[in-house]
């Protein structure tokens, strides 16, 4: 059940990740989403093997929506980089 809160998390997750950093994005609003689903795994799981947020909560939302602006900042390099 776990699993599915996260992707749940994660599709939401992505869509804040692309409100807070607007402009065109090399995959468009699917890769976003995908960065989003995987920015809350990696964000959660960074909080709990970090102990700074509890295992549920808006700490752990809030380190989901940063691990997704992160990951689509070094997705929007690395596709850039390609493109150029």
């Amino acid at each position: 059940m776990e699993f599915l809160w996260m992707l749940i998390i994660g599709f939401v997750v992505g869509l804040i990740a692309k409100f807070l950093m607007p402009g065109r994005d090399p995959g468009g609003f699917i890769i976003t989403i995908l960065l989003g689903i995987a920015g809350s795994f990696v964000g959660g799981w960074l909080g709990r093997q970090l102990g700074i947020v509890p295992e549920t909560g808006f700490g752990q939302f809030a380190l989901a929506v940063v691990g997704a602006i992160v990951l689509l900042i070094i997705y929007r390099v690395i596709a850039g980089r390609r493109a150029a």
